[in-house]
């Protein structure tokens, strides 16, 4: 599979930032994602970041690390960090960053200790692609979790995308769940493979939480049908 994220991530560290990354998906056009936006500082970052990076703790994993932004902070703030990726461009410029302990590992093949907090940010919930696979992915992130742990991960509601009916209904593929995109990358004349992407209303998420046995908690809400959830493992739930 091309790195297409990692050569972009990689040309920017180097100094080499002539165009930005070419997003789509099979619901939107086109859009741009500035590489500038994927090494911002804490406090260029969208308060559902912060919000979620003041309320790690502990050791802590950082799934789909990127550029490594998210890692640094949370070593600045003294806590012990693995960062994980899929892009082997995103672990090595995460790595030259100055993040300590990287692995290039998808997070379904990362056995490791178990941790206080699990990171997944920047529409978190993407990583398990489909419906389909969102319990395997709820059930591997517990059992990297610590007693008392907690998974921290954003998504977003994507019925404003779709059109509404007469009577305050929109209307959604027949065939799929509307937060089941699909999504690929261009970079420099290079395009990424088409891969699954995830996003889910609060609902459904908490459904899937409660079926696999994970308190789901609301902890901030964005300014575009975005949220930040905290999910703990029943026994440790919060009364």
């Amino acid at each position: 599979m091309k790195d297409v994220l990692g050569t972009a991530l990689l040309d920017y560290y180097h100094g080499n930032y002539s165009e930005d990354i070419i997003t789509e998906t099979n619901i939107s056009e086109e859009d741009v994602l500035p590489l500038p936006y994927l090494f911002r500082s804490f406090s260029e970052m969208p308060l559902i970041e912060q919000t979620a990076l003041k309320a790690a703790k502990g050791r802590v994993l950082d799934i789909g690390c990127g550029s490594g932004s998210h890692s640094l902070y949370l070593q600045q703030q003294n806590h012990k960090v693995t960062a994980i990726d899929v892009s082997e461009g995103a672990v090595t410029v995460s790595r030259l960053r100055g993040v300590h302990h990287v692995v290039h590992t998808s997070l379904l093949q990362f056995e490791g200790p178990t941790f206080d907090t699990l990171l997944l940010l920047m529409n978190g919930s993407g990583i398990f692609g489909t419906l389909f696979h969102v319990s395997q992915y709820l059930q591997h992130l517990k059992s990297l979790l610590a007693p008392g742990g907690q998974i921290l991960i954003d998504s977003s509601d994507l019925q404003y995308m779709y059109d509404a009916g007469e009577d305050g209904g929109i209307w959604v593929p027949g065939t799929h769940y509307y937060g089941e995109l699909e999504f690929t990358m261009r970079y420099k004349g290079e395009t990424s493979e088409w891969f699954d992407w995830l996003y889910l209303d609060e609902e459904l998420f908490e459904e899937a939480c409660i079926s696999n046995g994970l308190h789901f908690e609301i902890v901030a809400r964005g300014e575009h049908y975005d949220y930040l959830a905290r999910l703990t493992t029943v026994e440790h739930s919060r009364p």
